[in-house]
Parts: structure tokens; C-alpha cells; sequence
């Protein structure tokens, strides 16, 4: 499989999540609709900053627990500000597999595709939050098939972006004669973004369909990562340099270490603000470049933050303005 060809790997790329309600960052602004304003407000934004893309969850309810607040939905939310945009890419980090049939799937993702103009990025991972199978009524398969389940979707999707029909018999998932019309814009498809880091099951998925791969941890557990994924491609043949590895840390930025220091608490799950700035993109825009530079060195060709200062926007100006220009 050749590297897609908008994803040349030579330097680093630069996405950065919308506001969506998932993780709380829209819970002071009064009503849904005005939540919704802004929230599409960033991602008109994010386009004139010239990220390279716009990321959104694919989540139902709100983390770290259920808050009754609103979280837009992934798709819905895609193919609005697909037609508030022209240019920025739009990409889910990632999709639940579980949550749709892959042949809808097919349908939905080839549709983005065309009514973007060709922009789709998707990403696509074996699902994990438990609390919203359940909420939805979801069954929620161990880890195992969960994977398996993962990898048949996503030969079913790429079948039927491809193929005038497609049949398949897994033992997850069968179809038959299934169409999916209209097919992508993006030859030979759109990028295949899978993510997480089981070193197993998951990276061996990616080595077989990935043209994106992204996992986590500190720049030793990211590197220790990618040897695994190395080993995963010589077993199927696969050149590891063709998929381009990318992080999605948070990312919290201030022009100056007294502005840092202001900030009292970690991220969203509860870390000390030590710990928080160990395993994110935390520091002056100095800092942030050099943990850039750091996990670039590794093989990381891509950042996918989510601004842990939203809806205000001052993290995500000053990555555009004071850290992208570093690398591209």
C-alpha cells in the first residue's frame, strides 16, 4: 500500500479538536444553540490559523461522567462545518466502530467525502467507554473482538468505497452485494486514520490498513510503540515508513511561565499539574516546540491536540502562530 498522497511524511502536520461538550469546555456558555455558535466559531477559526485539520470525538456523553451537559455528535457535527469550511481537513479521533454498522459507516464517511469536497480524514478505533455502550444499548464485546470487529469494518469499508458491490462473510460482519454510491472523491480513498496502541492486536490492524496511525505516551513509551508497529509491518510486508504516526496529547500554552503557574489544576482526568505537564503539550510556546521536536525526532509526524483552555482560544493561536511555523 503506497503512502496517501496527501500525506507526504517529510513534516510534521498540525490538526486541533473543535469544542464539542465531551470533555465539559462548554459548560459556562448558556444555551445549546449559543454552545453550538461557538463551537463552530473555533473551527472557522482553526481554518484561518492554517491547521492542517479539524478534529472532532466520537462521543455521546460527557467525561469524566455523565453531566446531562451537551456533546454535539461526530458526524452531524462533521458535515455541518464541512459546508462552513473549504479548506481544513476533517477528521474523527476517533470513530467508535462499534456505534455503526460498517456499511453505514461506508455511506456515511464516502458522503462527507463528497459533500466536503474531498476533505474526509477517517479515523476509525475499536471503542472503549463503556458507560455509553450501555447507556445505548450497546453490547460491549471483550477486547479481542472488539479488535476483530475493528479490522472486518474496516475491509468492509474500503471494499465498498471501491468496489460496485461489495459481499463479505467475517465473523463479525457479513454483507451482501452491498452498494455504496456515491463513492469517495479521494483516490485511491481517503486516509485510514486507526487509532490506539494496543501492541498486540490493535498496531497489527494498523499494519495491515493504517495510512495513519496514532497512539500515545511519553516520548519512550511513544518510541517503544513504534518498534512494535516496525515489527508488526515486516510481518505483512508492509513499509512502516509509509504510515504516518501522530500524538493527541492535550495542549496548553501561555506566553510566560508566571501565566503557566496560574493554573492550578491538571487535565481533565484529575492529574497534578506536574504530571499534566510531563505527558501533554504544557509550557511556553519555547517548551512546546522542544516536546514537539522531541517526539519528531522519534518518527512522529503528526500533532492532534485538544486545547485544554477551550472555548477560550488563546492555546490554540499561540500553537498556530508561535510553535507551527517551527516545522512546516
Amino acid at each position: 500500500m503506497a503512502a496517501h498522497p496527501l500525506h507526504s511524511t517529510d513534516k510534521p502536520i498540525f490538526g486541533v479538536f473543535m469544542p464539542q461538550g465531551w470533555k465539559m469546555e462548554l459548560v459556562g456558555i448558556d444555551g445549546d444553540a449559543e454552545k453550538w455558535n461557538v463551537a463552530v466559531d473555533v473551527a472557522l477559526r482553526a481554518e484561518k490559523l492554517g491547521f492542517h485539520s479539524i478534529w472532532v470525538y466520537d462521543h455521546f456523553h460527557n467525561v469524566p461522567r455523565p453531566a446531562h451537559e451537551a456533546v454535539f455528535e461526530c458526524w452531524t457535527t462533521m458535515a455541518a462545518i464541512s459546508q462552513r469550511t473549504s479548506t481544513i481537513r476533517l477528521g474523527q479521533m476517533v470513530g467508535c466502530n462499534s456505534y455503526r454498522n460498517p456499511g453505514l459507516l461506508a455511506k456515511i464517511t464516502s458522503t462527507l467525502d463528497v459533500i466536503s469536497g474531498g476533505r474526509l480524514e477517517w479515523g476509525i478505533g475499536a471503542g472503549w467507554y463503556e458507560n455509553e455502550y450501555r447507556g445505548y444499548g450497546f453490547e460491549f464485546p471483550k477486547p479481542k473482538d472488539r479488535i476483530g470487529m475493528l479490522r472486518e469494518s474496516v475491509e468492509i469499508v474500503k471494499s465498498m468505497w471501491t468496489n460496485v458491490e461489495t459481499t463479505y462473510d467475517g465473523k463479525y460482519y457479513r454483507t451482501v452485494r452491498a452498494n455504496c454510491d456515491p463513492k469517495p472523491l479521494q483516490k485511491p480513498t481517503p486516509p485510514v486514520w486507526i487509532g490506539g496502541g494496543g501492541e498486540q492486536l490493535t498496531l497489527r490492524v494498523v499494519a495491515e490498513h493504517a495510512d495513519c496511525s496514532n497512539f500515545g505516551g511519553k516520548p519512550d513509551e511513544w518510541a517503544r510503540k513504534r518498534e512494535i508497529l516496525k515489527g508488526h509491518c515486516a510481518a505483512v510486508g508492509r513499509d512502516e515508513s509509509e504510515i504516518r504516526k501522530t500524538w493527541s496529547p492535550e495542549v496548553f500554552i501561555r506566553s510566560t511561565e508566571k501565566e503557566l503557574a496560574e493554573r492550578t489544576r491538571g487535565g481533565l482526568w484529575g492529574d497534578s499539574v506536574e504530571n499534566w505537564r510531563d505527558n501533554n503539550l504544557v509550557g511556553t510556546p519555547e517548551q512546546v516546540s522542544e516536546m514537539v521536536a522531541t517526539y519528531v525526532k522519534l518518527g512522529c509526524t503528526g500533532f492532534i491536540p485538544w486545547c485544554a483552555d477551550y472555548p477560550d482560544t488563546e492555546t490554540m493561536e499561540l500553537l498556530a502562530t508561535k510553535v507551527m511555523p517551527n516545522f512546516v
